[in-house]
């Protein structure tokens, strides 16, 4: 589902970007199916490429193959490595950072270590402070957690700084 990302209004980007929270692209969503064909074969089952398709859309909650092909991007997917610099929103607070850590996981999602220049505010209220200097996260292929704050706002949305 198409949702607007809610950044923050100092942020150039605000409004400016819809994305899926967690469709992988076609190209990964076709390796999906592969694999499970051959799942299928070794299990003793076989089961044709097209069928394999088919199951994959109707795990993704789609009526067939064609309606998710649609759906999904050919877009070129973030990749995180080590030692990137980033940007973004950390719970609402602007950060710039650096990756430390960062490990791919199935269907574009990413989990990264993220440790930030200068240490971030994570508490709202006024009487206190927490601030975090690192955290860990998993984010999708745009960037974005799909843990939110009670408001629906995502706790990560990362952006790869330009060099």
């Amino acid at each position: 589902m198409a949702m607007r990302t809610p950044y923050h209004d100092d942020d150039p980007f605000y409004g400016t970007e819809t994305m899926d929270i967690s469709l992988p692209s076609r190209d990964e969503l076709k390796a999906l199916a592969k694999r499970l064909r051959a799942a299928m074969q070794d299990a003793g089952t076989p089961m044709t490429h097209t069928a394999a398709l088919e199951a994959i859309a109707k795990q993704w909650g789609f009526r067939d193959w064609n309606t998710l092909s649609a759906k999904a991007t050919d877009a070129p997917q973030l990749r995180w490595q080590i030692g990137q610099a980033v940007t973004g929103h950390y719970l609402g607070h602007a950060f710039t950072g650096k990756v430390k850590a960062a490990k791919l996981a199935s269907a574009g999602f990413w989990h990264l270590t993220l440790v930030f220049d200068t240490p971030v505010d994570v508490v709202a209220s006024a009487h206190f402070s927490n601030f975090r200097r690192q955290v860990n996260c998993v984010v999708n292929s745009q960037g974005i957690s799909l843990q939110a704050t009670s408001d629906g706002q995502p706790h990560v949305v990362l952006r790869p700084n330009a060099m």
